[in-house]
């Protein structure tokens, strides 16, 4: 069994044409299809899709409250 991945435009009539991989050798197969998502535009196939180190960094806002009252005790006995 091989699993073969790929995008199909579907014509105006519902027909699809698929161009398999050279080693599939001419017969009779059994093929199961499953319609995905559809895709929003072709421009969106060709894109490779973007990694970690092409992201910009993300901008969390920061909040300053001052510093730490110099008595302050976070033991677990001060707290309770």
């Amino acid at each position: 069994m091989k699993t073969i991945e790929t995008i199909a435009t579907v014509n105006a009539d519902s027909k699809i044409t698929l161009q398999l991989p050279p080693d599939i050798s001419p017969g009779t197969y059994q093929i199961r299809l499953a319609i995905g998502e559809k895709l929003v535009t072709e421009k969106a196939v060709a894109e490779k899709p973007t990694t970690n180190k092409e992201r910009p960094p993300l901008d969390f806002p920061a909040i300053t409250v001052g510093t730490w009252p110099a008595d302050l005790s976070l033991r677990r006995e001060d707290m309770y």
